[in-house]
């Protein structure tokens, strides 16, 4: 199998890293300004009427097509930081943040609720069931799906303790088991069986069990994509049937050992207004675990976008599994005005007192429903990773 080394900016190591100095872009008083005046001409628009003509950003606009191009071909890592957010109401914040996002791609849903913007917040007391992003505590090495291009966060409420973003170069990983276990890369470069969550799957348009294998790891032009999504793995062993053998199983955890080891992720610790990007094809992302608060509307709170961008080179077919027609799809379930975090927070409060009321609030480490929660199959990868 032909799996070349990758030699490009974009295969670096945390520990060789600075990211305040090669990966961060601070907001000048200049572009403050433009963005207000951009967020006073959107007004009350909601998230879905967002678009580069509704959110003017004339001279900002050229400079985030750069940042784009740093993702493409760069480090594939964005942080913007420096931005004034205790002038602005959190509904401002995810205006504005919307705002900056469509200059850089088209926002798509995010699941079969057809959110366009996510709520990464602890609700799994509250909520049954809930994804990863939704479920507190760390989270494993992971791409989020091949329908986006790039995945980004804006931090409007840090966590009591802990929380910082992880992420890893994938193709610092790929070269590292080049060197020491290609065996291993080439299962890889195979991939696995993916399988949507239950209702993504509902609402799907393509098949809820991939009808071939997934490459995590494949190469064109010169650039390394990756696909990985562990809850899909996951799924498709629970729901969709499917047996990893021993050998599919010491690759992933491989992969991951690799990813959580001090010479290649790097620690972001968000500031409250920061905005992170990623180029969602060559850089895994994590999450460390945190000490939350006990109410939710004064928990860890980020806001996420996804993004297509319709001027890279597309994916290759083999590689796609959620695509654009199904995230399309989720749309019919959007409701408007469902993302902004007044009414998502309001929600979510409601929700929780009346839990509390009745007494009937969730134990989060537990599995709710019939098959095992992300946070109780993480941690059972995380006692093996920890035996080896």
């Amino acid at each position: 199998m032909d799996m070349p080394r990758i030699a490009t900016r974009a295969a670096w190591k945390g520990s060789e890293i600075d990211y305040r100095t090669e990966m961060m872009h601070r907001f000048t008083d200049d572009e403050v300004a433009e963005i207000d005046g951009a967020l006073k001409a959107c007004g009350d628009r909601d998230i879905a009427e967002i678009s580069r003509e509704t959110f003017p950003l004339p001279d900002m606009g050229q400079a985030l097509l750069g940042l784009r191009d740093e993702l493409l071909d760069g480090r594939g890592v964005v942080l913007m930081r420096g931005f004034p957010r205790d002038r602005y109401t959190a509904d401002e914040m995810a205006r504005i943040y919307v705002g900056l996002g469509v200059h850089l791609g088209r926002p798509v849903a995010q699941s079969w609720y057809g959110q366009l913007l996510g709520s990464v917040i602890d609700i799994s007391d509250v909520v049954e069931k809930v994804r990863g992003y939704n479920a507190g505590g760390g989270q494993h090495f992971h791409i989020d799906t091949s329908a986006c291009d790039i995945v980004s966060l804006m931090c409007l409420r840090r966590a009591l303790s802990g929380g910082a973003s992880r992420i890893v170069s994938l193709s610092a990983v790929h070269n590292q088991l080049l060197d020491t276990r290609p065996d291993l890369l080439e299962v890889l470069y195979r991939g696995y069986y993916n399988h949507h969550h239950e209702m993504d799957a509902k609402y799907a348009v393509t098949a809820p069990l991939s009808a071939e294998r997934i490459p995590v790891m494949t190469q064109t032009d010169g650039r390394l994509t990756g696909v990985l999504d562990s809850g899909n793995l996951r799924y498709a062993v629970q729901m969709g049937g499917v047996t990893l053998d021993p050998v599919e199983i010491e690759a992933y955890d491989e992969l991951q050992r690799i990813a959580r080891s001090e010479e290649f992720f790097l620690d972001m610790n968000f500031e409250e207004g920061d905005i992170q990007f990623l180029n969602n094809r060559t850089i895994m992302h994590a999450r460390t675990n945190y000490e939350d608060h006990p109410d939710v509307a004064r928990r860890r709170h980020l806001l996420r976008l996804w993004l297509r961008v319709d001027e890279w080179p597309a994916r290759l077919a083999h590689q796609l599994f959620l695509t654009d027609a199904d995230t399309t799809n989720w749309l019919q379930n959007r409701r408007p005005f469902m993302e902004l975090p007044s009414k998502y927070l309001a929600e979510m409060t409601a929700a929780q007192e009346k839990r509390r009321r009745e007494q009937t609030v969730l134990k989060p480490g537990q599995p709710s429903g019939t098959f095992p929660s992300a946070r109780s199959w993480q941690e059972e990868r995380d006692g093996v990773l920890a035996a080896r």
